[in-house]
């Protein structure tokens, strides 16, 4: 497998997916504001949103799929024992899901209390709309476990591509959602979009159904079994689906401190801001690690140690070498990115200072964010999926106690740093552990690059901080002015960074092209 081929599949695709994904937050900005519809619906969507996380970038990626691929290579290269494993799994976990959501559905109102505290400081309309958003939302949870289940069976057998676009029908969905309910009503307009995270679920789950069945992969269902495998399953499941949920879980303790102690629209700027510091996360962060861990699955399986390590040697360069400069420009450029993208109608300047100064405080864990997708398989590709989790819980306690710290002196920014300080701690965390068992170390390819990485974005660095103050004159004129400053910024900014890696001798655009080529990194 051509490691960066395949992240380069899955990333184009995410990139797409989270083009629509902004298309539809401008258009909620502008529809809903950050007042109070807009924080009951963020509040209603972010439990599902959580267990998407969990199942499709945890359990299913990182437990299901190394057990099915072992299967496969324990069968000869033949898929029908796998494709009898993935029916096995499929049997037991309907019903439970549909246990699971129907009791969450009808306890709506504890969930939401439980995470809200009620909202002890705004309207008790505030809480109702968000009992009511949490009905329509909940039933996500189902439809994308199932989706996530059939995504990995796919990712298994090397089709990256259809579980990656699989986000698109959802984006459609929601911004068909916004377009019909019009402007005007903030509640009606939120009411829609919570119909509409449900019916995008369900545009997945047809998508993947049909794809399977086009790739001759389609599973039966079957009475549930405990099988051997299907209990091993089980067991690496929950650690697996944590350890890689570790981000979300934060972020849904973000959101729970800033509904019991923050005012209307710190929920609102909290999501905004982490929606763009997702987008180079979900380009590059999960598209490598989605890549990687059959890869070293394959490797380890074959007893190359050596390989494996190098494997994860080349991840790292790559999402080190696109992100810590995407870092570096939103911590530095929040402010013309946010107003550019949602400053309009309902989405005031007073919202898009708030919403930029939580994006530089999340941006500077994005590095962090991105290490932890990479440093994850190589516990998951042995097997061990309860070691990331215990990093994840020490991680998480410290994201608690210093979003509990900051959050008074600094407010709804306090929280967005508190959840980076606790990324660098899990990602540390990993990167020790591995070391200590002799599973990963920093060979002398990137010893070298890393240092020299550090000066090209501290470069690009320099031009932002000199041009935007030059540009505010432009930006000022009008939207297409603003556009039009923000991209001589950015494009400023990538050059500097480009030509500095070309002088370090770090890439060049020839090399990486090079290695799209190649059928192996």
């Amino acid at each position: 497998m051509n490691l960066l081929r395949a992240t380069a599949t899955i990333g184009s695709l995410t990139l797409i997916s989270r083009i629509g994904g902004f298309a539809r937050d401008v258009l909620q900005a502008s529809l809903m504001g950050a007042g109070m519809a807009a924080d009951a619906f963020l509040i209603a969507q972010r439990l599902p949103n959580l267990f998407r996380a969990l199942f499709a970038e945890g359990a299913f990626a990182s437990a299901f799929v190394p057990m099915f691929n072992r299967q496969v290579g324990a069968d000869g290269g033949q898929i029908d024992g796998a494709r009898r494993f993935a029916e096995d799994v499929l049997a037991v976990l309907l019903p439970l899901l549909l246990l699971f959501t129907a009791a969450m559905v009808a306890g709506a109102v504890p969930v939401v209390w439980a995470l809200t505290g009620g909202f002890p400081d705004a309207a008790p309309t505030k809480f109702a709309l968000t009992v009511d958003f949490t009905r329509l939302t909940f039933p996500y949870l189902m439809l994308i476990s199932l989706t996530s289940l059939l995504g990995g069976l796919l990712n298994s057998v090397g089709r990256f591509a259809v579980n990656a676009a699989a986000p698109i029908l959802l984006n459609i969905v929601l911004i068909s959602g916004l377009l019909w309910s019009g402007s005007g009503d903030d509640v009606a307009a939120a009411r829609m979009q919570a119909l509409c995270v449900t019916l995008g679920g369900i545009a997945q789950l047809i998508w993947l159904l049909w794809s399977c069945g086009r790739a001759g992969i389609s599973l039966r269902l079957r009475l549930p079994r405990l099988t051997p495998q299907v209990k091993t399953l089980l067991k690496l499941i929950v650690p697996a689906a944590f350890g890689a949920g570790a981000v979300q879980v934060n972020l849904l303790i973000s959101t729970a401190l800033a509904a019991r102690f923050l005012g209307d629209g710190a929920v609102s700027w909290l999501y905004f801001a982490d929606r763009l510091n997702q987008l180079p996360l979900g380009i590059i962060g999960i598209g490598v690690g989605t890549a990687l861990l059959p890869a070293m699955s394959r490797l380890i399986g074959a007893n190359d140690v050596p390989g494996a390590i190098a494997q994860q040697n080349r991840a790292m360069e790559l999402v080190l070498i696109l992100t810590l400069p995407a870092a570096a420009g939103l911590v530095v450029a929040a402010q013309p990115i946010v107003a550019l993208l949602f400053q309009h109608g309902e989405f005031t300047a007073s919202d898009s200072l708030a919403t930029a100064a939580a994006l530089s405080g999340f941006a500077l864990g994005l590095p962090a964010y991105v290490l932890i997708k990479v440093l994850t398989p190589g516990f998951h590709a042995r097997s061990d999926t309860s070691t990331p989790v215990r990093v994840a819980v020490v991680a998480m306690l410290i994201n608690l106690a210093g979003n509990l710290i900051l959050v008074w002196p600094l407010g709804h920014v306090g929280i967005a740093l508190g959840t980076a300080i606790s990324a660098w701690v899990n990602a540390a965390g990993l990167w020790w552990l591995l070391g200590k068992r002799g599973q990963f170390a920093l060979d002398a390819s990137a010893r070298r690059l890393l240092p020299r990485l550090g000066v090209a974005t501290l470069a690009m660095v320099g031009v932002l901080v000199v041009a935007m103050p030059a540009l505010a004159p432009l930006a000022a004129r009008g939207f297409a002015w603003q556009a039009a400053a923000l991209a001589l910024l950015i494009g400023g900014g990538a050059l500097a960074y480009l030509a500095a890696a070309r002088l370090l001798g770090l890439f060049t655009i020839k090399s990486l092209i090079a290695q799209v080529r190649r059928k192996r990194i």
